[in-house]
């Protein structure tokens, strides 16, 4: 482990990578160079697992369902169902089969990679370390490769809804003629709404991260005050439970505010008014 407060730090916020440098396989001290060759091996394993877990967890839910007296998971995950199917269909103007499951899957997703950020910092990068790992990184969403690449599936999701309810010229139009309804002012028109699109996934993914990112350093700070002495420790502890209270608010908003942008989104790519 780390000897200095900054040391600690830096070790506790660095992902464990695997990369492929001259065709060869590296670990973290052979990744300096490797550039987009670098896989975060720790992130794709919790994001990975968490979202089997979500399958697994609801597949049992579905495949145990009785209409006789349902036991306290099945009342769980039907009210989810059911919140979820009232959100979206007070927000997206439309009938697509698909908001619906992929607002449930993004949300219970998120909430349980956000969740991960309640384990106490040290136990990971220990249990990590006892396997032989340097490095490992419990919480997915304070990755930036993970919040961007879900960022940008709904971006794929966008462009992909714009085409199938205004078809492809419809598409073009809305990015060429909108908002000024004028053939000089194309390309004005085009750098304008190509860059209200992209500056969807970027929000998306960065107040995603930003505030996991930002929750995640303060029990890393926390944590340091465990060695500064009994009062401090003492201190640190109520801080440390004070501040997962709070947290778990935090994790919680944050799934439902992707979730939520994501309907409104796509509701705003299926919209053929203009």
């Amino acid at each position: 482990m780390a000897d200095t407060p900054k040391e600690y730090i830096q070790h506790h916020l660095t992902n464990a990578k695997v990369c492929l440098v001259d065709g060869s396989v590296a670990t973290n001290y052979g990744c300096a160079d490797a550039g987009f060759w670098t896989l975060h091996w720790d992130s794709l394993m919790m994001s990975v697992g968490l979202g089997a877990l979500f399958l697994w967890l609801f597949y049992r839910v579905g495949k145990n369902a009785t209409t006789e007296v349902p036991g306290k998971w099945q009342c769980f995950v039907e009210m989810l169902i059911e919140q979820v199917d009232g959100l979206v269909k007070g927000t997206f103007h439309g009938k697509d089969k698909l908001v619906a499951p992929l607002a449930l899957t993004i949300f219970v997703w998120i909430f349980l990679m956000n969740t991960m950020d309640l384990i106490p910092v040290d136990y990971a990068p220990q249990i990590a370390k006892a396997a032989g790992a340097d490095y490992f990184k419990v919480l997915p969403t304070v990755d930036l490769n993970i919040t961007l690449a879900m960022a940008l599936s709904v971006l794929i999701l966008i462009v992909v809804y714009q085409i199938k309810y205004k078809g492809f010229m419809g598409f073009v139009k809305e990015y060429t003629l909108h908002p000024i309804q004028h053939k000089a002012l194309i390309p004005f028109n085009l750098v304008l709404e190509t860059v209200s699109l992209l500056a969807k996934p970027i929000s998306l993914s960065l107040r995603l991260y930003g505030n996991m990112y930002a929750g995640e350093l303060i029990f890393i700070l926390i944590a340091i005050t465990y060695t500064a002495g009994t009062v401090l420790g003492g201190l640190g502890v109520v801080a440390h439970v004070l501040w997962a209270i709070f947290h778990i608010l935090v994790i919680v908003l944050q799934a439902f505010i992707f979730m939520m942008l994501t309907i409104v989104y796509l509701s705003m790519a299926s919209n053929d008014s203009h």
